[in-house]
Order: C-alpha cells, then structure tokens, then sequence
C-alpha cells in the first residue's frame, strides 16, 4: 500500500481501493478524499469523522491498558 501522507495520523492512500482496506480493517465502510499538494488523495471511512473516531478509540484502549 503506497501511503502518500497523513491527516489527524491517519493515512491517505494514492487508491481507493487501499483506502477501502484500511476502512474494512478498522470496521468502516467507504472511503473520502483529500487534496495532498494538488494530487487526490484517499482516506477509509464514509467521511472524516467517523474516520478520526476510530483512531481516538483506538488510543483510548492502547492508553487504557497500562502498558
């Protein structure tokens, strides 16, 4: 998977279809897109929101396990 940057620390793919990965993998559907220096990116998830949820749960249960 080519990641081409990254937005609130979650990855933009050069494809949908990578971003769709990523979504089915972190239990979302879809995917949205960005613009990183003129070229379209994609990021999984329907929209941003649901996107940048999952990663806040994501830190929340890294940062709650006492490790």
């Amino acid at each position: 998977m080519a990641i081409i940057g990254n937005i609130d620390g979650l990855p933009i793919y050069d494809t949908k279809e990578e971003a769709l990965v990523w979504a089915r993998h972190n239990r979302l559907t879809g995917y949205h897109t960005h613009d990183m220096n003129g070229k379209v990116g994609y990021m999984g998830g329907d929209n941003h929101s649901k996107a940048v949820q999952v990663l806040s749960k994501t830190t929340t249960s890294t940062s709650s396990s006492g490790y």
